[in-house]
């Protein structure tokens, strides 16, 4: 079911609403950014009670994406050593944008967008991919001590570079989407963007999917209550640089309730999905079609 406005679940229409038109008559924006130290033992945290993933060893795409070339990408925003490795893909024909894809916490890293078409149906229609590792994935550089926004942004600037003045979009899923949810706060220059299974907090997230570290948690929300807020999608979604925004949900996703990603669209001023009879990550399998219409009316301009 797709829709301009979320419908009524766990949060109404009018106190979502309510709390976008407080954020806003504030007028102070999205969250401001934690100090270094802050950051640095926040992030330190996180990284600690993240889910382990198996080591694997990064492979290129298959080859019937060709062309693509890859490419590394510079730090200097993350202010980390190293790169981020990624992979250029061109459109097909004449080029109207580009897209930066962004992956979920998986141990496949870029290797997961690079499936189930997305790279091919955004080439078809005429727009450059451009995809790459969060640092500690694949053969990007080890994470550094900042949180992986920064890994978004110096991607994006990145293809900002390549592409000159044509309009750059983002296509973020799932922990991908996450961090780029709060970069797009901040950063000019995206036309639009799309984020599909989203969590409105990582550390909800974590109390659901992994209860046995809530006391890490709730330390974390009280002792640490400036970087908790940063990582709150509720306090950056009404500032979102974009001219169009989607959002694409999961009607069987624990860690990212149906309802919480409704509410994200309405903050955010945009486009909602839910796809029911799926769970995480499942949207493609559940949707196909209509996932990738809602994604290129959104990059278009349509719908």
């Amino acid at each position: 079911m797709l829709s301009s406005a979320p419908s009524p679940g766990s949060f109404t229409d009018s106190s979502t609403l309510a709390f976008r038109q407080r954020l806003v008559a504030e007028g102070e924006g999205p969250p401001c950014r934690p100090g270094p130290r802050l950051e640095r033992f926040a992030h330190g945290l996180l990284a600690a009670l993240a889910p382990a993933l198996p080591p694997l060893v990064p492979a290129s795409p298959n080859s019937r994406l060709q062309p693509f070339e890859g490419v590394l990408i510079g730090r200097p925003r993350a202010a980390g050593q190293g790169f981020l490795s990624g992979f250029w893909f061109p459109a097909t024909g004449v080029a109207r944008g580009a897209v930066l894809m962004v992956h979920p916490w998986l141990h496949w890293g870029q290797g997961f967008l690079h499936r189930r078409g997305r790279v091919e149906t955004l080439r078809q229609h005429g727009y450059h991919v451009l995809t790459f590792d969060l640092s500690g994935f694949g053969h990007s550089a080890p994470p550094g001590s900042r949180f992986h926004d920064l890994d978004v942004e110096d991607a994006l600037l990145y293809l900002q570079r390549r592409v000159g003045g044509l309009p750059c979009h983002l296509w973020g899923v799932s922990a991908g989407g996450y961090w780029s949810h709060i970069v797009l706060s901040r950063l000019q220059g995206v036309t639009s963007a799309v984020f599909e299974d989203v969590p409105q907090s990582l550390l909800q997230w974590s109390r659901r999917m992994s209860p046995r570290g809530r006391p890490f948690y709730w330390f974390f929300q009280y002792f640490l209550p400036g970087p908790y807020r940063f990582l709150d999608q509720r306090y950056h979604a009404p500032f979102l640089n974009l001219q169009r925004v989607a959002y694409i949900g999961c009607e069987g996703d624990e860690g990212a309730p149906i309802a919480e990603t409704r509410r994200l669209a309405k903050l955010a001023d945009g486009r909602y999905l839910g796809v029911p009879g799926v769970g995480h990550l499942g949207a493609l399998a559940g949707a196909r079609q209509e996932v990738f219409d809602l994604v290129l009316e959104t990059f278009d301009g349509g719908g």
